[in-house]
């Protein structure tokens, strides 16, 4: 293990020597040629039977994981997790909640994490999420007086199978000496963030094979109500398009969604990498090595910084999410759909964007005229409850839909534009740019396969659609 490491000192050394363009050149070609590899980098040791699922012994090694070491593709590091509480279900969850903590010089937030999590789950949420916390402290004592405040709080959960809590030794972490000080950070700065890209490394490791996805948090955050649900919207509603990192708040790696099959390439990426810049950095680079080229950030922001005192040194951190709320069930479900419109598109503020929760997104048209249409076509027919669209912004308040009419449609067919609805009804029309229908699914007689927004007269003013929510009478975003 620690010659493997060494060769990895051998490289850092190297690299000192190294200019910025060269790294950049490393880090893409390594990266793509990780991503080329067979994807199983992860090889799970076999599950042993264990009699107890509350506390195991630090010393009991329970469950192995394989790392193809990133400076030599031909030699592998066995890291070896103890579970020091819990142990995993055979049932692949929808969401695993990953966090890493470590002792703190002032203040402990764990606990309240913890119990934010759950407290602000319904029963049938927390049937498909599983909590994974990695004490990535060294100290054997505060391990042991951590967990056993966990085990005394959540025993109900430890045994439910939500809650794991487990370790990475010490002797399978590389060296965090004589670690290259880039943007001129202190030593020990260094060591500190170094280190944490370590431990989330072996941590995403550990759960690449729990759920369908994975959530990135910090040990201090507190969650909104009902968090899995607004998720479930939003991953639904981008079905059929590509993503790498949904971001659900704007703090840090607070709240970063990843499908739980790129947990292995995001592990090696921030093991190759782990000093050369903080883990929020890399993961940036990462998605964007993947052609994720923006930013996909979702409004309201489901987690909230609640710490005072940083990990690092005890220092003040009051950072927080001035998007967070703490309710956020009445995010909209906006069923995935097909998005036309023949109004002029200005730049790459597309159609689409007015259909999309992320900030900042929105359509932008020039002039509209009389006839001109905007229409969502559902990819299957859909019972909708309530119906909201508002036109305009802050900053642009006369780029509003000042005539214009909403309908529903049905009998969808191809046609040579595409699918079409042969029948509509009007449900109602815009009032200074907005409207909202509540009770659509009790004042119409069928399920609805097109929503269309009609101009009823010519405009000298540009058109922006700054949202379209739709809301449905069933839940969305259950598994398959």
């Amino acid at each position: 293990m620690r010659l493997l490491w060494k060769s990895v000192d051998k490289m850092r050394c190297f690299r000192k020597r190294s200019t910025l363009p060269v790294l950049t050149f490393l880090l893409t070609a390594l990266l793509f040629f990780n991503l080329y590899m067979n994807d199983g980098y992860v090889l799970e040791g076999e599950k042993r039977q264990l009699g107890e699922t509350l506390i195991h012994p630090s010393s009991s090694d329970r469950y192995v994981h394989t790392f193809k070491d990133l400076s030599n593709f031909s030699g592998s590091i066995n890291v070896t997790f103890r579970y020091l509480a819990g142990i995993p279900l055979s049932r692949k969850k929808y969401l695993t909640i990953g966090l890493a903590s470590v002792k703190r010089k002032k203040g402990s937030y764990l606990l309240e994490t913890i119990k934010s999590i759950f407290d602000q789950s319904s029963y049938e949420e927390l049937k498909e999420i599983v909590v994974v916390v990695h004490l990535a402290d060294f100290d054997p004592v505060w391990c042991e007086n951590v967990v056993q405040d966990i085990t005394r709080k959540f025993a109900h959960h430890i045994i439910a199978g939500r809650l794991l809590v487990i370790q990475a030794p010490e002797e399978f972490y590389p060296s965090l000496d004589g670690l290259k000080r880039n943007y001129n950070d202190p030593e020990d700065r260094v060591r500190f963030r170094s280190k944490q890209n370590v431990d989330y490394a072996f941590l995403l490791n550990f759960c690449t094979n729990l759920s369908h996805f994975y959530m990135m948090l910090e040990d201090d955050v507190r969650c909104s109500r009902n968090f899995l649900t607004a998720l479930k919207k939003v991953i639904t509603s981008r079905e059929g398009s590509y993503w790498v990192m949904m971001e659900f708040s704007k703090l840090g790696y607070i709240g970063k969604l990843y499908h739980s099959r790129d947990l292995p390439r995001l592990a090696h990426f921030l093991l190759m990498f782990y000093q050369e810049m903080p883990c929020d950095w890399l993961l940036i680079h990462f998605r964007g090595l993947l052609a994720q080229k923006d930013v996909i950030r979702f409004k309201p922001s489901l987690f909230q910084h609640m710490g005072y005192y940083s990990s690092y040194k005890g220092v003040e951190n009051k950072l927080k999410d001035d998007d967070f709320e703490e309710d956020s069930i009445d995010i909209p479900d906006n069923p995935p759909a097909g998005i036309y419109t023949n109004i002029n598109v200005f730049e790459n503020y597309d159609a689409t964007k007015a259909y999309s929760s992320i900030v900042d997104e929105y359509f932008w048209g020039k002039p509209p005229c009389t006839g001109d249409f905007f229409i969502i076509i559902f990819n299957k027919s859909t019972k909708i409850s309530r119906m909201k669209i508002v036109t305009g912004t802050e900053d642009r308040q006369n780029d509003i839909l000042h005539h214009g009419a909403l309908e529903v449609g049905q009998k969808s067919v191809e046609t040579k534009q595409g699918r079409q609805c042969t029948s509509y009804i009007t449900l109602g029309e815009f009032k200074v740019g907005n409207i909202e229908i509540n009770d659509v699914d009790h004042k119409i007689g069928f399920d609805i396969e097109c929503v269309r927004i009609v101009v009823t007269a010519s405009q000298k003013e540009w058109l922006i659609i700054r949202t379209i929510s739709l809301w449905t009478t069933s839940p969305v975003g259950q598994l398959k």
